[in-house]
């Protein structure tokens, strides 16, 4: 077992670890939880004994061979396969050396040991592991060189889970990997025989490959049993015992709240408040986990714009004269949440570049309303952030008609306090940076915001800060996400990109899963008949929408876009009363507004009270009806 025990660490006098204890069991795959900056990519070093702990001992079995991802695999001539296999560095050697052996005592020991480690199938293994990271039959022959870095990152990943170490470290492995990649992993770790730790910021990972949670808070380690949903009802507990949790919700959750309370008898009938029900659970975490609050997200309101906000009619689009998209048929509203779904390399990213304007049609029609705007978000834009200037430098050249303070107030709001918003960009965390791109993406309100990998740098609580900015922003969102449960509380609607196409994905991100599996387990055919199957699912309605005429189709897009705006609108007028009906309410239960109040006015606030009360039941049924009028017409 790994064993930690009273471990001190400091950088710069600043304390990582103070008297920090742990035990790991044998064969454990442990999840690493914690806020950005409390130590996890740390504590691995300490393992690996590339940092000495100031005080404490680590105590690792001397027989314990450590694996773990440091850089991706090297641009070189080896071929990604040949990469993978000279992980296993007992085999090569042994390979090598019964070429050249004249002992036949020794080449009988060699052959006895290769079988012993199953150095035969060695082959198939390596290509499985690499089939399931994304990396088909033709790519694992091609040369390392031939690949970016992300993909060589996979290569690198492919390798230490080949060499199937005793102990293996894996920080935040999910971040290079697509959907389908990190369902692959999951179920490789759950399978994993060995000790396992990994640092990971991803929910569905956290809950279906491991069987303990390591958490890093204050400077000290704790250890819980289960997985991270059991992790959190644990820690929450704790939590309520040590602060009862006087203060359960912030005033988003309230919001959110205050509908539901209303409606959760009629929860069936309203498929707003069904989704507000699902964020609401969805939260926990922040509220459990989070002593000091995480910085909420705040995207700005756009102004309303006539649907459709983009259409495009047969469309093609690609690079350098390549297609890599056809037939493209798609449309966006005011609102719209879609997750585009498929493998690295299908054109998610193609996709999101030309709505975001990055690309032009090759030919086809792209229609765009008048005075959109578009925010676009993508991990590569990170390292197009002057490493010299500060957050406040940023802001400042693209908002030139604000004022110094109304520039800091909003950086301020966004995460951007008075200790880092001079900073230079270079000394802050990636988390940091992410959250400057975003306020960057999202500054000039805009109508479509389009996220390409958004998470990869935010921890659990600011994940879920996001799901709520998400939720309650009133622009269409266009997200490519590997976190899972990011797309299926953000998203209600999937495009699926294969084979150069783009088409509707009817189901949820369990039924994607399943796809997926079938897909990888079977082959392309089975894949086509897979999404033949999930299409047929929802077949009657595809009829339906086949026969409508696309002057109908209009209709019924408008139809739904008034009906929306009604819906806010009504949701505003409930909003006021409500406020104006707990003034009352506060006022008229304090015992001495009775004593000072004269008798005709506590009549009259008594009368407005049941008027108040009137009014916000008819707005309430008529909010019902509005919602059962936009599920019934979409």
């Amino acid at each position: 077992m790994l064993q930690l025990s009273n471990i001190f660490y400091s950088i710069q006098g600043k304390p990582i670890f103070e008297d920090a204890s742990a035990v790991i069991p044998t064969g454990h795959k442990v999840g690493i939880v914690g806020r950005n900056g409390t130590g996890k990519t740390t504590l691995f070093k300490l393992i690996r004994k590339s940092l000495i702990p100031d005080s404490g001992k680590i105590e690792i079995p001397k027989y314990y061979n450590i694996g773990g991802v440091e850089q991706e695999a090297p641009a070189c001539e080896k071929s990604l396969l040949q990469t993978v296999l000279e992980a296993d560095i007992e085999r090569t050697q042994l390979l090598k050396e019964v070429d050249d052996c004249k002992d036949g005592k020794r080449i009988t020991y060699i052959y006895q040991r290769l079988e012993d480690i199953n150095a035969y199938s060695a082959e198939a293994r390596a290509s499985s592991i690499l089939s399931g990271l994304g990396l088909d039959s033709e790519a694992q022959q091609r040369p390392c060189h031939e690949f970016s870095g992300g993909w060589r990152m996979r290569v690198a990943l492919g390798a230490v889970l080949f060499s199937n170490p005793d102990l293996l470290l894996l920080d935040e492995p999910t971040n290079y990997l697509d959907l389908e990649g990190a369902y692959w992993l999951e179920k490789f770790l759950s399978k994993y025989q060995n000790t396992a730790l990994v640092i990971s910021h991803d929910r569905e990972l956290l809950n279906k490959s491991v069987d303990g949670i390591l958490h890093l808070s204050n400077h000290k380690l704790t250890y819980f049993s289960g997985n991270y949903e059991q992790f959190d009802s644990e820690r929450r507990g704790i939590l309520n015992q040590q602060q009862s949790i006087k203060k359960k919700q912030d005033a988003q959750r309230l919001h959110i709240q205050s509908f539901v309370e209303r409606f959760r008898a009629k929860a069936s009938k309203a498929k707003q408040a069904q989704s507000r029900i699902k964020i609401l659970e969805k939260m926990k975490p922040i509220n459990a986990l989070v002593e000091n609050a995480v910085t909420k997200f705040s995207f700005p309101t756009p102004a309303e714009l006539r649907p459709p906000l983009v259409v495009i009619n047969k469309g093609k689009v690609g690079y350098n004269g390549k297609i890599v998209l056809n037939r493209l048929s798609l449309r966006i509203d005011a609102e719209d949440r879609i997750a585009l779904l498929g493998a690295n390399g299908e054109g998610k990213s193609t996709l999101s570049k030309l709505l975001a304007n990055k690309l032009t049609l090759m030919s086809g029609e792209y229609f765009s309303t008048n005075k959109l705007r578009i925010g676009y978000f993508a991990q590569h834009q990170l390292e197009e952030l002057s490493e010299k200037d500060s957050a406040y430098r940023h802001i400042m050249n693209l908002q030139t008609g604000m004022t110094e303070i109304e520039l800091r107030n909003r950086l301020g709001a966004a995460g951007f306090k008075n200790d880092i918003v001079d900073l230079p960009v270079e000394n802050l965390s990636g988390g940091q940076k992410a959250r400057l791109l975003l306020l960057i993406s999202t500054i000039n309100a805009p109508h479509i915001l389009i996220l390409d990998e958004p998470t990869n740098h935010l921890d659990i609580e600011s994940r879920e800060a996001l799901i709520l900015a998400l939720n309650d922003y009133r622009g269409a969102v266009i997200i490519v996400s590997h976190d899972s449960y990011l797309v299926e509380t953000v998203a209600d609607k999937f495009w699926l990109i294969n084979n150069g196409e783009v088409s509707e994905f009817f189901g949820n991100m369990d039924d994607y899963k399943n796809f997926v599996t079938a897909g990888k387990r079977q082959g392309k055919k089975i894949l086509a008949s897979a999404k033949e199957s999930l299409l047929t699912h929802n077949s009657t309605n595809e009829k339906i929408n086949k026969s409508i005429s696309r002057a109908q189709q209009k209709i019924i897009k408008n139809k739904i876009f008034q009906l929306r705006k009604r819906r806010r609108e009504t949701e505003k007028q409930i909003e006021i009363l409500e406020t104006e009906k707990k003034e009352i309410e506060n006022r008229m239960s304090d015992q001495s507004y009775y004593k000072k109040t004269p008798n005709k006015e506590i009549a009259l606030t008594s009368k407005k009270l049941m008027r108040i009360k009137s009014e916000l039941e008819i707005l309430e049924n008529n909010w019902l009806q509005i919602s059962e009028n936009i599920e019934q017409v979409s």
